[in-house]
């Protein structure tokens, strides 16, 4: 089972975590085992809905954009397509094939390499820019492909998401406030998923102390989303994706040396 401070820290983790592109889901694995908290159905329910606390921030920080022009539902609903297919088809039989704390090590390391050069692989065309207001279908649907990455444990889905942006040549700007949209369905998905796996105990999970603990750590991750999305994008907009790069590099070898210690 959870208890009511493992509650507060894994919302806190999750808010914090899930659009800065250094993958949410193995913050909440490592938080979890660091936590002692045991694998259970309500923590995998637990850990699903609690993303509906951090995608709620997006309405919010983005109302303008979602409610300018009914044409951005159109590359949002393109994008979220794979993931839809690929999600049904792999997203089990991936989650299997790389399981493991190891792997996870790996995948942040890698990712890490991969965010610290991608601007230097990447050069902005400064001369006929891609944004959102001139996107294609084409490059909608290679972003939500690159999405699709996510489904292997330690991708990020924002990470993978904003890199798939920045290679149909989007600007960070855009590349970040587009896979912060698209997270809106994929999020969405993923939780109604979730619901109609555990639906004979949804009653279970949503009353007494259980729904206490949701409502909580969905109060907490909302919260700290806001302050995540904004940090990002500042962040971002003066340096780059280095530093989370840094971060993903340092955070997989720290956890390396963890478990081999432990």
């Amino acid at each position: 089972m959870i208890d009511f401070f493992q509650t507060i820290i894994l919302g806190f983790i999750e808010g914090l975590t899930e659009f800065l592109p250094i993958s949410s889901t193995a913050h909440l694995i490592v938080g979890e085992l660091l936590l002692d908290v045991h694998p259970s159905p309500f923590l995998n329910f637990f850990t699903i809905f609690i993303q509906l606390g951090a995608i709620s921030a997006v309405p919010i920080l983005y109302f303008n954009r979602l409610t300018s022009s009914l044409l951005i539902y159109k590359y949002i609903i393109i994008s979220f397509i794979p993931a839809v297919v690929f999600g049904v088809l792999l997203d089990d039989f991936l989650e299997s094939l790389f399981q493991g704390y190891w792997f996870i090590c790996i995948s942040w390391i890698i990712g890490g390499y991969v965010l610290i050069n991608i601007d230097k692989w990447i050069v902005d065309n400064e001369e006929n820019p891609s944004s959102i207001e001139n996107m294609s279908i084409n490059q909608a649907f290679k972003i939500g492909l690159y999405q699709c990455l996510a489904m292997i444990p330690g991708v990020s889905r924002s990470g993978a998401s904003i890199i798939g942006g920045r290679i149909v040549g989007f600007k960070h700007r855009d590349a970040i406030e587009f896979s912060f949209l698209l997270g809106i369905p994929t999020i969405l998905g993923a939780c109604a998923k979730k619901v109609l796996d555990y639906r004979d105990n949804i009653g279970e999970f949503t009353v007494g102390t259980n729904g206490i603990y949701l409502l909580v750590a969905f109060i907490i991750s909302f919260i700290f989303a806001l302050f995540s999305i904004k940090f990002m994008v500042n962040l971002v907009k003066n340096y780059g994706f280095k530093y989370f790069g840094y971060y993903r590099i340092a955070i997989g070898i720290i956890f390396g040396f963890y478990l081999l210690w432990n």
